[in-house]
């Protein structure tokens, strides 16, 4: 049996400003690419849960908390994420060690 890890990659805009600002027509189109991989990866089981901070300043970052069998796994699947592709997002992996995990699906929409 292969043991498999948990991984977190941070992310944050490339240009500080995109989401003061607003994304350009390409960066809107590769983050659209982003959320279409990201949510490919959960239906796949890999992805266990992605999101961002809700501020729009210079702070703000997203996560992405997921599976792999080895770092170099989670490497590259970080690294084949479009938005960190195509230099919208830059990308930092941590080994993430999963302490308690709620199966509670609830719609995960902040009002």
């Amino acid at each position: 049996m292969i043991a498999v890890s948990h991984y977190l990659y941070r992310l944050v805009p490339f240009r500080p400003d995109m989401l003061v600002t607003g994304r350009t027509e390409a960066e809107a189109e590769i983050v659209d690419q982003h959320f279409a991989y990201l949510e490919r990866l959960t239906k796949q089981g890999v992805v266990l849960m992605a999101g961002r901070t809700l501020n729009m300043g210079a702070r703000t970052f997203g996560i992405v908390v997921f599976r792999a069998e080895s770092d170099k796994e989670a490497r590259l699947l970080m690294e084949n994420d479009p938005a960190v592709r195509q230099r919208v997002m830059l990308a930092e992996l941590f080994p993430f060690g999963l302490a308690l995990w709620s199966e509670n699906k609830g719609s995960g929409e902040t009002r």
